[in-house]
């Protein structure tokens, strides 16, 4: 059996742990573990709120999270032998739910708490939960849809240096100047309010919190990439900035969609993972690695029909022309999925979690046509209980009488 690296009590908030989370990114953050290139391990891990979200009817909890508590890590852990420029190869050998724990929720944030893809459209909070049973997962709260899992950590990455730290911070700092007061703000500067810096002593987390980053946007080596396919058989490639690597991860998803649209995207819930790893020495000038590059699951959700939306680069507001931005494109084609969704009954709310949470997969179809990319949104028609194809009669409203939680 794996041996256990990293054990949870999500009965206990993650500040009660003894061997504490971290959800911060820093150098110093000391290491939990070591391990041998070739070992093997299992990983428990907290929901990326630590807990702030319950399996209930209401979505004021997704409206007050403190953002500041999130991401909660389990880690770092470190390869002997690991040293900066090498690569840690990881293996996701498995995933799943913690036992008496198998149940998952997705959430539209609040737009002045974090907001999302579509905030400007969606911007009061709402939830829905979903319950695990064996492979699949269903929610009361958006009826007559089931996904197989393709279950994975939405967090994985190792411990940045120094260098990288500062240049992040500088760069998003810079960024944030040219909108300070922007809602959603434009990116997620370092505090040390509520951060949890794993192992440190009091005196050096007080320190190392005011310049760690935070752990929501993805960067170099890793992190917040909220990557479907990085589910079981999947092999990762982490450039190592520090000695030993320092790989930590959270933030486990049974099912997501391309973009994790909603923010609070997936169906996100508490899990463990077992972990293989190794070294390429050297690796990082001998394949010219900036970010990571992985292999992907071969065992994924097998879908024989979809129903493709497609978006361009076009405000759906205003009608101004943007030039070439995929953002905007994704954006259309999101939208125009959730109006078709609603022929069906489906609320505007529910249409986008089943965006968030179902295997759909995202596109940039073409980026050289000018002024227009052209994004496609894939809706495996798999997932519904009933047929979601244009037909000569028009669609039939499957769905009523249930919606969301919503915040009140």
């Amino acid at each position: 059996m794996t041996k256990t690296a990293f054990k949870i009590d999500v009965n206990k908030t993650p500040e009660e742990q003894v061997l504490k989370t971290h959800n911060r990114w820093h150098p110093d953050i000391p290491i939990v573990q070591m391990f041998k290139p070739g070992d093997t391990f299992r990983v428990e891990c907290y929901d990326w709120t630590g807990g702030q979200i319950g399996n209930n009817n209401s979505a004021n909890d997704v409206r007050d999270v403190n953002l500041l508590r999130v991401h909660y890590l389990s880690g770092p852990f470190g390869v002997e032998g690991a040293e900066p420029g090498d690569l840690l190869v990881v293996d996701i050998l498995d995933i799943g739910a913690l036992p008496n724990s198998e149940w998952g929720f997705n959430g539209i944030f609040a737009k002045e708490n974090g907001g999302g893809f579509l905030t400007e459209h969606f911007p009061a909070a709402s939830k829905s939960c979903w319950d695990i049973s064996g492979i699949y997962a269903t929610s009361r709260h958006v009826p007559r849809v089931r996904y197989p899992g393709m279950v994975h950590p939405g967090l994985i990455g190792c411990l940045p240096d120094h260098k990288l730290l500062a240049e992040a911070n500088r760069r998003e700092a810079a960024l944030i100047a040219t909108n300070p007061n922007r809602i959603p703000p434009l990116a997620a500067p370092p505090t040390a309010d509520y951060a949890l810096m794993g192992q440190m002593s009091d005196t050096a987390a007080a320190s190392a919190a005011k310049e760690a980053w935070r752990t929501v946007p993805p960067r170099e080596h890793g992190g917040n990439c909220d990557i479907k396919n990085l589910s079981r058989g999947s092999q990762v490639y982490f450039p190592v900035y520090v000695k030993g690597a320092g790989l930590s991860m959270g933030d486990i998803h049974w099912s997501q969609g391309d973009g994790e649209i909603t923010f609070c995207g997936a169906i996100e819930m508490a899990g463990w993972i077992d972990i293989g790893v190794g070294l390429i020495k050297s690796g990082v000038a001998k394949y010219g690695i900036t970010n990571p590059i992985f292999k992907p699951s071969p065992i994924e959700p097998h879908f024989s029909e979809y129903l493709i939306f497609e978006g361009i680069s076009v405000d759906e507001h205003t009608g101004e022309q943007y030039y070439l931005d995929a953002h905007v494109a994704y954006r259309r084609a999101c939208l125009n999925a959730i109006e078709y969704l609603k022929k069906f009954g489906y609320s505007g709310e529910q249409a986008y979690m089943i965006l968030g949470t179902a295997p759909v997969e995202g596109r940039i179809s073409g980026i050289v046509d000018i002024p227009n990319v052209c994004a496609t949104l894939a809706i495996p028609t798999g997932i519904f209980d009933f047929d979601i194809r244009p037909n000569a009669s028009g669609p039939t409203r499957h769905v009523s009488d249930v919606d969301v939680a919503r915040s009140g």
